[in-house]
């Protein structure tokens, strides 16, 4: 799961800058905040829960990532938080969690279905009696990926000043619910661009729900954007909160 975009530390330090905080962090935090134990897959640079214990989160926060650039970041952030290098596989945790979360489409990383059902029976073991899996997507159905493209140039500053042009462009067409692009970094003091090559899975809400259903787990909300509005085709996100069913087993919906 590592985005190879920022597992140099070089790029890793612009992560912030490039996501700056937004309604989805404050959607999130509302989330942690309300939860005793926290388990962040994918934390990156660890500013939601490092958020959550500078406004005085009491519980255990434990962020995970697979890029040891980015928990650099994260620990210098906020030291009191446990951050773990690796991905749902690097422990076995058993109902420890009040909330499991995946924020900044990182569920989007988890490309062949044995992969996806891994991470998701990972997540399920993770999860404590009423726990709540919370992530989101992009909703294949609104084509963001057609917006990837290389004249849409994006420019921020590193941590010495120096301006920073950040662009995408989709390799071919879409293959199935994959889409395959580069992300490309320029700075006129760097002696080299970085450029790196990623694959997403764009899964449609009724894949979704299989997956998430054959794991034990059971959809109680979807929302199309971070405002909590319904999830309909036109939306950007599908954004989904996931509670475990008893015995792993589907209980009929309500």
């Amino acid at each position: 799961m590592v985005d190879h975009s920022f597992a140099d530390l070089t790029l890793a330090a612009l992560y912030d800058s490039i996501n700056p905080w937004g309604p989805d962090d404050d959607f999130y935090l509302d989330l942690v905040a309300s939860a005793g134990s926290v388990l962040d897959v994918g934390c990156g640079t660890g500013r939601l829960l490092a958020r959550a214990r500078a406004d005085g989160h009491p519980g255990r926060l434990t962020g995970l990532d697979p890029a040891a650039a980015m928990l650099v970041q994260a620990r210098h952030r906020a030291p009191g938080v446990e951050w773990l290098l690796g991905d749902l596989h690097a422990r076995l945790w058993q109902g420890e969690f009040d909330l499991v979360v995946m924020t900044g489409h990182a569920f989007q990383v988890l490309l062949g279905d044995d992969e996806l059902r891994a991470a998701l029976r990972a997540v399920r073991s993770a999860l404590g009696d009423g726990g709540r899996f919370v992530f989101e997507t992009r909703n294949p159905a609104a084509r963001p990926w057609q917006e990837w493209t290389p004249d849409r140039v994006r420019e921020v500053d590193d941590a010495e000043g120096r301006a920073v042009r950040i662009w995408h462009e989709v390799e071919d067409r879409p293959r199935g619910d994959r889409v395959t692009f580069t992300e490309t970094f320029d700075c006129a003091d760097w002696p080299h661009r970085h450029t790196s090559r990623a694959t997403l899975r764009f899964l449609t809400p009724a894949h979704l729900t299989a997956f998430l259903t054959e794991a034990g787990l059971r959809i109680d909300h979807q929302y199309g954007n971070w405002d909590r509005t319904p999830l309909t085709p036109t939306s950007p996100e599908i954004i989904t909160v996931a509670t475990p069913t008893p015995q792993g087993r589907e209980e009929p919906r309500t």
